[in-house]
């Protein structure tokens, strides 16, 4: 009896307890409900709305080496005056900057803010690059690549003789064709597999091997450009194929393949290097060449094309010249605007393409004279106006967007990346770098921290004090972001 009463106790107690759960879980759940409801209403925080929303997305990040998108037409807050001039002022006021200057800063719709010996022609050093790649990218299919041929000219076995035919790729890669770079971005390798290949489906085992280089013809190298070239290191005449632009002494694979800054003495045949070259891993793909130590030169290659490599797009190479201030690319661009313009094949023809070109397109070129199309020359000159218009016509002009896009990044990319002109103003700052023993010059465009972009070219002849020039050059450019 005790037993069954005290089983009846414990059964009212656990069904009192479930009834006590079983509320307490109902009271929580209508509250859940009421708070999504109130959320709903907007009547109390929470993710939840009836309302209408806007979505807003994330600008993308801007990577190392790339500024803002400039945009020519937001002009931005007013410039004042006044601080331009004071800007002037303390430049021309540099001890050691000597008289032989001129200097433009102007807006991007042209209007001159200040200048100083503007109508004064001064050597433009490296600058002049600007001018090339200006009348390229408007004469040119930026878009297009320079091939590397492979070509066929008998399909007798016993006698098969192959041609290696160059079209003005400098940049060839003695491996596989390299996608993450522009020097060696097509690969004699690669060549030499797809060649291999094609011709085992013939069955030709064996071949006699010659290189054509006749694209720009016997005349190459502009005249008087040894004197600021005596060692070789800083001109390649241009040839219509050439491994690493014909530098000795590279370590392969090359570690850096962009990089600017290397000096090297060069091949004294860089087609028939690049041809040898070809020859051996043609051989290691498995074909015997008979004169692989010493391909033959031809002027003709004719016959049928077995394999082909294309080089980067001409903006790459344009941006990769500009960035590194690449005096042989620059000659480069300039024979090839002569060719497509069907000018004279010589250094010659090249400067009277850029020059017409660039008057066709508007450019001030009063006071020009070329000496060649890097600026290496001794005897070329310019006013910093012929500057500032290719600056302000590639700001405008969509098919210029190479030549602003190439432009040194003061303090991340190319030959200003070291150049600390002022840290705040990294970033902001595109130029084209000029030097020689007695210039130093800067032109460019800097986007204003107020809005806008502004212009400017500068250039310093004959220096008292060269360190102290080149100072006062950057001290200025470094300023104008703030105006």
């Amino acid at each position: 009896m005790g037993d069954r009463h005290q089983l009846r106790m414990t059964r009212r107690r656990q069904t009192k307890r479930r009834w006590r759960v079983a509320l307490a879980a109902l009271v929580a759940i209508m509250l859940v409900l009421g708070y999504a409801c109130m959320d709903l209403a907007d009547l109390a925080p929470g993710p939840l709305t009836l309302a209408k929303t806007s979505h807003s997305s994330v600008p993308p990040a801007v990577m190392m080496g790339e500024p803002p998108t400039l945009v020519a037409d937001k002009p931005g807050s007013a410039v004042d005056a006044g601080q331009v001039q004071q800007l002037v002022n303390a430049f021309a006021g540099t001890p050691g900057l000597g008289n032989a200057y001129s200097l433009v800063v102007r807006q991007a719709d042209g209007r001159v803010l200040a200048q100083k010996n503007a109508d004064q022609a001064r050597q433009p050093a490296s600058t002049m690059k600007t001018l090339t790649a200006a009348a390229a990218a408007s004469v040119l299919d930026m878009s297009s690549q320079l091939d590397t041929e492979a070509v066929l000219n008998s399909s007798a076995s016993s006698q098969a003789t192959l041609t290696l035919r160059g079209h003005g790729d400098m940049l060839l890669g003695v491996g596989e064709d390299d996608p993450l770079h522009v020097n060696g971005r097509a690969g004699l390798g690669t060549l030499a597999g797809k060649t291999a290949q094609a011709l085992r489906q013939q069955g030709i085992s064996r071949v006699t091997l010659a290189y054509q280089d006749t694209l720009f013809g016997k005349d190459r190298a502009p005249k008087g450009i040894e004197a600021n070239n005596a060692d070789g290191i800083y001109f390649q005449e241009p040839v219509a194929m050439a491994v690493d632009e014909a530098r000795q002494g590279r370590n392969e694979p090359f570690a850096y393949p962009d990089a600017g800054g290397v000096y090297l003495p060069r091949v004294q045949n860089p087609a028939g290097a690049a041809a040898a070259v070809f020859a051996s891993r043609l051989m290691e793909s498995g074909i015997q060449v008979d004169n692989a130590q010493g391909p033959d030169r031809t002027d003709h290659a004719q016959g049928k094309v077995l394999a082909s490599i294309s080089s980067a797009r001409l903006s790459e190479i344009m941006s990769l010249m500009l960035r590194n201030s690449d005096n042989s690319l620059a000659e480069l661009f300039g024979r090839l605007t002569a060719l497509a313009l069907d000018m004279p094949n010589s250094p010659a023809g090249a400067v009277k393409a850029v020059t017409s070109t660039l008057n066709k397109l508007g450019v001030d070129t009063t006071g020009l004279n070329m000496a060649d199309c890097s600026g290496l020359t001794p005897g070329s000159s310019l006013k910093v106006g012929t500057l500032a218009d290719v600056q302000q016509l590639a700001l405008s002009e969509k098919g210029l967007t190479p030549l602003v896009k190439g432009l040194s990044v003061v303090g991340l990319t190319g030959t200003a990346a070291r150049r600390k002109i002022d840290n705040q103003a990294d970033g902001l700052i595109r130029v084209k770098t000029g030097t020689l023993d007695h210039v130093t010059s800067l032109a460019g465009n800097v986007i204003r921290r107020s809005g806008g972009v502004l212009v400017f070219a500068v250039v310093v002849n004959d220096p008292e004090d060269v360190a102290a020039a080149r100072h006062a050059v950057d001290t200025l450019v470094g300023s104008l972001d703030r105006l």
